[in-house]
């Protein structure tokens, strides 16, 4: 690979997996993970799904292994630009990196609300400074609004409530969860909400927003005003691209990658939140996933592929939400679907499938208690990889166990 070696651009789950998987592969050459925080490479999922526990910074590792796998990491770092004909990354203390292949791990950044900034009251969640602020204001006199109804949202509104605060959530759409989760799921857990004392109002649009010295002051289409102590606004998030897009790369929401994760250019590659793929299972349609587990295996992908191996990712696409006691799984992707088949686990826990017109099962999603729905969306996942097209009354029949119909 010569002397340049391999410069990654985000130390977030992908970036710092990647960095690894080249050590785990056994490349010898000079591996760099850059990272634009101060702190070590952290877990983002506990910031919306913790309780009453403890705040603490979980690290995806410790820091002594950097050394031990002779990986160096420039903290507290930002990329500023890349020159894809020099092979160089510039970083805005003035320091130039060469390098033999390039990773874009950059993530995604919150979306903001129109014309609102944030302040003191006025919150995004990405960074555990974003949660230490939000989390000060869940108490037991609190009040707290949160706009958007997707995953962020409701997570956050679960933790307001375990910790005694009063929350109010707004969703413009006609309910929460409106892409990628199936109506009665999505219905469950908004009556899950309320029945926790939550406040959901959805199908409603907000006029104004006022940040003021006692809090904030919301405005509604129909004229009604509420004042809260705080206001997260959580509508979804949108891909890190800056610096690929002004490097030339190919931008197709999101950095746009092939099967082996490489960008336009063969010597960068992209992995995580921040690029888009094709999913071999639907026929190369091209996604974006914001996921935990997405990020760590593209990661380990992108590794290889930055050695010089030919490895495609082909995994079906999911994602899980921890909201009180429940937990929602979402394997593949639903659109498409023409008919939907339960399967009732116990009077807390339900999967559904659904099926294209031709039988081939393209989704499976589930809710129940801690781990009450796992197994069958991981074997549902390989069912989805295999384009079957299983039995209805055996998807239906919970006595069937679905490792028969691989």
């Amino acid at each position: 690979m010569g002397d340049k070696g391999m410069v990654i651009v985000g130390a977030g789950e992908a970036g710092v997996r990647a960095a690894f998987a080249l050590r785990e592969r056994g490349y010898q050459g000079t591996v760099t993970l850059i990272g634009d925080e101060p702190h070590l490479p952290y877990e983002r999922p506990p910031l919306s799904k913790g309780g009453e526990e403890a705040e603490t910074v979980r690290a995806i590792v410790a820091n002594e292994r950097f050394a031990e796998a002779g990986i160096t990491f420039l903290r507290g770092h930002r990329a500023i630009s890349v020159d894809p004909a020099r092979h160089a990354l510039l970083l805005e203390a003035g320091e130039t990196l060469s390098y033999e292949r390039l990773l874009l791990a950059t993530g995604a950044a919150p979306r903001p609300f129109p014309g609102i900034g944030t302040s003191d009251r006025i919150h995004v969640l990405r960074t555990v400074e974003d949660a230490s602020a939000i989390r000060r204001h869940m108490r037991g006199d609190g009040r707290l609004a949160i706009l958007g109804g997707g995953f962020i949202g409701l997570e956050l509104a679960a933790m307001g409530r375990k910790l005694g605060t009063a929350v109010t959530l707004f969703e413009a759409q006609a309910r929460v969860l409106m892409r990628g989760v199936p109506e009665k799921l999505a219905l469950a857990l908004q009556a899950r909400h309320a029945a926790e004392g939550v406040e959901l109002l959805c199908g409603v649009g907000i006029e104004t927003i006022a940040d003021g010295e006692s809090g904030v002051t919301i405005g509604f289409a129909d004229g009604r005003q509420i004042k809260v102590d705080a206001l997260v606004v959580g509508i979804g998030a949108q891909p890190n691209t800056r610096l690929a897009a002004e490097a030339g790369l190919a931008i197709d929401n999101g950095i746009a990658v092939d099967r082996h994760l490489a960008t336009s250019d063969r010597h960068i590659f992209a992995a995580g939140d921040c690029c888009s793929f094709p999913v071999t299972a639907y026929g190369g349609r091209r996604v974006r996933l914001e996921s935990w587990r997405n990020a760590q295996e593209q990661g380990s992908v992108a590794a290889a592929n930055m050695l010089g191996e030919a490895a495609s990712f082909d995994a079906v696409p999911w994602f899980w939400s921890d909201q009180y006691d429940l937990t929602l799984q979402v394997a593949g992707l639903s659109d498409g679907a023409t008919s939907t088949i339960g399967r009732t686990l116990s009077p807390e826990a339900e999967i559904l499938f659904h099926l294209d017109a031709d039988g081939r099962l393209l989704a499976a999603s589930g809710l129940g208690p801690g781990g009450a729905v796992a197994r069958d969306i991981r074997l549902a996942e390989m069912l989805i990889a295999r384009g079957t097209r299983p039995d209805r009354a055996a998807l239906a029949d919970p006595s069937v166990k679905l490792k028969s119909l691989l």
